[in-house]
């Protein structure tokens, strides 16, 4: 399976991802990976739905997107990977699946979290998980939109005194 892109962003599947994401990566699959949301029959079924024309979708548990990525038979898939949140794309790339970059792209605000850009509040796990991504040499680079230019995560952790 070929990696397209990997992406964080709490709203999976919307307007942004499907009109321009998906066709700047070129993807074929957008795989969206989190055990809470696969257990949301309808959230999985409203997602699902909104997977542009052409393109397969798929909302799986992160241990299942492991097996999926190791698996031979999904070897003609250009996946674009999708996640709520930082600690599923560190339990993904320990089980295997070898992302050099993720893409910060949108994380709602809840109470306890700290706003690091316009679009990304993140708790003490986001920050723990994005620390240990960057300490495996993975690129966790903050961007909303396409044609924003790069933010470093660690840059705007560190702006905000998080570490």
């Amino acid at each position: 399976m070929e990696i397209a892109f990997c992406r964080i962003d709490d709203r999976l599947i919307h307007g942004q991802v499907a009109t321009v994401w998906s066709k700047v990566t070129g993807c074929n699959r957008i795989m969206c990976v989190s055990d809470e949301v696969a257990k949301d029959e309808l959230r999985k079924k409203l997602l699902l739905q909104v997977v542009p024309p052409g393109l397969k979708g798929y909302v799986i548990p992160v241990a299942k997107a492991i097996e999926a990525y190791k698996n031979p038979k999904y070897d003609s898939f250009k996946t674009l990977f999708l996640f709520t949140n930082p600690k599923d794309v560190l339990r993904a790339v320990q089980g295997g699946i070898p992302f050099k970059s993720v893409n910060l792209g949108g994380k709602c605000f809840k109470d306890g979290d700290t706003m690091i850009s316009q679009a990304v509040a993140v708790n003490s796990e986001d920050v723990e998980a994005i620390k240990e991504l960057v300490g495996m040499g993975i690129e966790v680079e903050m961007r909303k939109l396409v044609n924003d230019p790069k933010i470093d995560a660690m840059d705007a952790l560190k702006a905000k005194g998080l570490i």
